[in-house]
């Protein structure tokens, strides 16, 4: 299972997440744009911004490789690849 290492870089209306994803054989980093708006609609504010990137990317994980994930992007767009995200969201949250 990969280890997915979120860091907050930025705040305000867009914060900015750098990630890292490790597994026992590499590591990929990522630059991901969390838009407020998303980011509330996903949460409520309920948990920070990382745990929301962290949980997005246990989501992608189990549709794709860390090599094929975007190297930066806007979170908004990975509804654009996978419409049940918003959707199933809630499945990836850490309890």
């Amino acid at each position: 299972m990969a280890e997915i290492t979120v860091t907050e870089t930025g705040s305000g209306d867009e914060t900015v997440c750098d990630v890292v994803v490790a597994d026992g054989r590499s590591k990929t980093t990522h630059r991901v744009t969390v838009p407020e708006d998303l980011y509330q609609r996903l949460t409520m504010g309920n948990i920070t911004k990382a745990q929301c990137v962290e949980a997005a990317f246990r989501f992608l994980l189990d549709r794709e490789s860390k090599e094929s994930i975007l190297r930066s992007f806007n979170l908004p767009l990975i509804s654009n690849y996978f419409p049940e995200f918003e959707r199933e969201f809630h499945n990836y949250l850490r309890t």
